[in-house]
């Protein structure tokens, strides 16, 4: 009439969802993987207890101590309606038998057969309408049973395909590491099978430096049952390792032993990678690769820290910068001069000692090597460690300046360079990594301004006399902006007639009560630029003074001014323009500017040289070389220059008297000037003797501290006046001066 399971059924369809149940493996990240798994695992032998209703406790293992509160269906529904169904049914079955039973054996009286049959009818009626009943009921409870089991199946087949196509390696591994499932994402990544990965333990193919890492990871797990995020090294079926980063979940049972392992492992190589060449070019120069000035800070630091723990360890630092590289990218290109500065990088590399080094390319190693930098743009740095004496290092520098002056071959170029080496020893008093790398600095650049193409090794006086200049250029910016720069003139005279035919401006800084001459700072005024502006108004205002000065003193021919021009404002393209339009603001005559350039700066470009020259001739001023003699002109470059002057160096001027070389250099620039139509004026001229001599020689003018030191505008309108208006000659020239 109905039917009703036995408890055998139920302990064999138990087997089968167990067995099911240890294939499947779940979660959706490294996160929530243990939840979903319980979740899953939990609902699945739910369904085998729904199916028979008999299902001990041993047979539901638990995997975390967590219950999923997401779980729509709890076991204890299923079993509890079970249970019901199969009390429910003993209940009705022990009442119909004992209504059968009474029927038959309390039959006492026959008189009441009549009775009785109807009473029987009563009651076979009413035990088919209990039937009826519960073969209702039960039919209810089987279909909700069918509906839970459907449920079921449906997330059984929602984790399946989670897990199947999971990006991560999901895993399930027992005591031994035997693994139980594997997700097809290994195949996809390790390339194993799934057959090879069942007849491996999941140990072997680990890198056997992390396998002590993994092992440990593990039985923390199993311990605690909490799993750590660990990053390990697994081998890819090629051959070649994998970089992974992996995290463990706990599965237990009742007792609450931990019987199995969820293992999700997640690649993470090629972030690796990423990070790794990220650190790399962090610490390392783009373009050569060379380690930078970050790198070479780091372990300046650390060998500053050993040489003072060990008193006899010594090191040097070379800081190495190649003379007029700027020459290369402007006329080559940039391509080229990156060319040069790769394969210097090279030369310099393979100069060095066979034990020194480069930069390694994995961060964080120890070593004593030698380091090879490139802090930018055509500079480099060598740190040389573990020396014996101050001169090994001079003795690097020479080589890898030796070597370097081989000619390169880039792009068909054949290439020359050479290179300015500072030396800073670990001797020096340094605290830290920047000040021992400044101090090469400073020796590099005093090597430049000594001529370029050598090595300087630093001193304290080199410190202080950096930190000296750096005062001298605030002091120089602030003396602009308060206006503290004067102009004294210096007379020059006609060794024919013994008059002052004209001046030259030179600029004096008021400092305080001290009168500083252009030789305590025209060099840093140079170097910062300020040299510019500074000429710029001196300009200006030695115009301003000789068109006073010829307005109160006219002679035939005018009153000149003489004005030098320096190599940055030679370059500047707006010379002549920023000149012509002092001319026409101060309403000077240009014939009555001459324009000073010094030998160096005529010769150095020729070529542009000749344009600027033409560029200036057109405003109508006049052109002299100054300072001639102690450069390399060519004579055909000269007489194609439309300059109208020579002044010869002071330096012949000072010891013709008593050099006969220096007076013989003198008397063939004088017929050189005269055999070019080009008048000549002497500087340094000190004394009597200097000047007979030069009158000897025909020399047109002369100028020097016989005559008049230079002296600003109120001296120099009384020397006027009282000069111009008494005798004509030198010696009268002379007392009027007071000198």
């Amino acid at each position: 009439m109905f039917w009703l399971p036995s408890r055998g059924a139920y302990a064999s369809a138990g087997a089968v969802g167990l067995a099911d149940a240890s294939k499947v493996v779940q979660g959706y990240s490294l996160n929530n993987f243990g939840n979903l798994g319980t979740c899953f695992y939990r609902s699945r032998i739910s369904s085998v207890g729904g199916a028979t209703g008999s299902v001990t406790q041993e047979e539901f293992p638990t995997f975390s101590e967590n219950r999923p509160t997401a779980a729509p269906i709890q076991r204890w529904q299923m079993e509890g309606r079970e249970w019901w169904l199969w009390g429910l049914a003993v209940v009705v079955t022990l009442v119909l038998t004992f209504g059968i039973v009474s029927l038959t054996y309390f039959q006492l009286h026959p008189q009441t057969e009549g009775t009785y049959w109807t009473d029987l009818k009563e009651w076979v009626r009413g035990l088919a309408l209990v039937v009826l009943l519960f073969d209702i009921y039960t039919l209810y409870q089987h279909l909700q049973l069918q509906r839970i089991r459907r449920q079921l199946a449906e997330r059984d087949e929602l984790f399946q395909l989670i897990t199947e196509n999971a990006a991560d390696m999901i895993a399930v591994v027992d005591d031994a590491g035997r693994r139980i499932y594997n997700s097809p994402a290994y195949q996809h990544i390790l390339g194993y099978s799934v057959e090879e990965l069942k007849t491996t333990s999941s140990i072997e193919q680990i890198h056997p430096d992390d396998r002590l890492g993994v092992l440990e990871a593990a039985r923390k797990a199993r311990s605690t049952g909490q799993g750590q995020r660990l990053e390990y090294r697994m081998r890819h079926k090629d051959g070649s390792w994998r970089i992974l980063e992996s995290t463990a979940s706990a599965i237990r049972n009742a007792k609450g032993e931990t019987e199995k392992l969820v293992i999700v492992n997640r690649d993470i190589s090629e972030r690796k990678r990423a990070e790794e060449m990220l650190a790399h070019s962090a610490f390392h120069d783009g373009l050569t690769n060379l380690p930078n000035r970050a790198l070479l800070l780091e372990r300046l630091q650390r060998a500053l820290v050993l040489s003072k723990r060990h008193r006899d360890y010594k090191f040097a630092v070379l800081f190495i910068d190649i003379d007029e590289f700027k020459v290369f990218n402007d006329s080559l290109g940039h391509k080229v001069g990156d060319d040069i500065l790769v394969q210097i990088g090279q030369r310099l590399t393979a100069s060095l000692r066979e034990v020194d080094t480069i930069s390694r390319p994995l961060l964080g190693q120890s070593s004593k090597d030698d380091t090879l930098a490139r802090l930018g743009g055509d500079e480099y740095t060598i740190l040389l460690e573990d020396i014996r004496t101050p001169s090994d290092a001079i003795r690097v520098a020479e080589r890898l300046q030796s070597r370097l002056a081989v000619p390169f071959t880039v792009q068909g170029y054949e290439i020359v360079v050479n290179a300015s080496v500072g030396i800073a020893l670990s001797t020096a008093a340094c605290a830290h990594a920047e000040d021992l790398l400044r101090d090469a600095n400073i020796a590099m650049y005093r090597a430049k301004r000594a001529g370029k193409a050598r090595c300087e090794v630093f001193d304290t006086a080199m410190h202080e006399g950096a930190v000296r200049r750096l005062e001298l250029e605030t002091e120089l910016r602030k003396g602009m902006e308060l206006g503290e720069f004067r102009t004294h003139y210096q007379p020059i005279i006609s060794l024919t007639t013994g008059r002052i035919t004209g001046f030259e401006a030179l600029t004096r800084w008021q400092r305080g009560n001290r009168l500083l001459s252009p030789a305590e700072f025209i060099t840093v005024a140079e170097e910062t630029g300020l040299i510019v502006p500074m000429n710029r108004w001196l300009l200006c205002e030695a115009c301003e003074q000789l068109r006073s000065w010829q307005r109160q003193f006219p002679a035939e021919p005018p009153l000149s001014m003489s004005v030098n021009i320096t190599s940055k404002e030679f370059a500047h393209p707006d010379l002549a323009k920023g000149i012509g339009e002092t001319l026409r603001q101060t309403a000077l005559d240009p014939y009555n500017l001459q324009l000073e350039i010094t030998e160096t700066i005529a010769m150095a470009n020729p070529e542009k040289a000749a344009s600027v020259l033409s560029e200036l001739k057109s405003l109508g001023v006049r052109l002299s070389v100054d300072d001639f003699g102690t450069g390399y002109s060519s004579l055909s470059r000269l007489q194609q220059f439309p300059v109208d002057a020579l002044k010869i160096d002071r330096s012949f001027i000072s010891h013709m008297d008593s050099d006969p070389e220096s007076h013989k250099i003198v008397k063939i620039i004088i017929m050189l000037a005269q055999s070019l139509g080009l008048v000549t004026v002497a500087e340094g001229t000190e004394t009597e003797e200097h000047v007979n001599q030069l009158k000897a020689l025909d020399c047109s003018f002369a100028q020097g501290y016989y005559f008049c030191k230079p002296a600003d505008q109120h001296v120099i309108s009384a020397l006027l006046l009282k000069v111009n208006s008494s005798s004509s000659s030198a010696k009268a020239y002379q007392a009027s001066a007071g000198t």
